[in-house]
């Protein structure tokens, strides 16, 4: 590896347990007491002598692979009458579903309609998005809605 290449926070390694750190170790114990004890960041690194400074630099770099929470996404297109509400009810419908959503881009309104995209999360979801999708079509004030994407 060339030592004069920046690092790049959005990339992953998957890396085994027994090689990392010593820093890096204790800042996982103390994160695991934080989550089962009612301790203080203080009386968490006291506990696995580690120095706070340690603590902070890696709390949000180091996690259990296996608790990483598994998200997925969907978007869906609408277009939607110009009438107050409608958005809203949509948003409320999705929220009833256990949807959550991530990002609402909007058009301007022409001729009395506009083109909404939802990403939303869909990993809690009480039920398919099928059934979802035809939940949002049959709201009133929706012409169509679409599903664009599903990962």
């Amino acid at each position: 590896m060339n030592n004069d290449k920046e690092f790049d926070s959005n990339r992953f390694w998957l890396v085994r347990e027994d090689v990392l750190p010593e820093a890096l170790l204790k800042t996982i114990q103390a994160k695991e007491l934080l989550q089962k004890d009612d301790l203080s960041i203080n009386e968490a690194v006291k506990q696995v002598n580690l120095s706070r400074s340690a603590f902070y630099r890696y709390k949000d770099a180091i996690m259990d692979f296996e608790k990483v929470e598994r998200k997925r996404f969907a978007t869906i297109s609408m277009d939607l009458k110009d009438n107050a509400g409608v958005l809203s009810n949509v948003l409320h419908l999705i929220s009833s579903f256990e949807g959550n959503v991530i990002t609402i881009s909007q058009t301007i309104p022409i001729s009395g309609q506009a083109n909404v995209v939802l990403s939303i999360d869909i990993s809690q979801l009480n039920s398919s998005i099928k059934e979802l999708i035809e939940a949002i079509r049959s709201e009133k004030g929706v012409i169509q809605s679409s599903l664009i994407v599903q990962g």
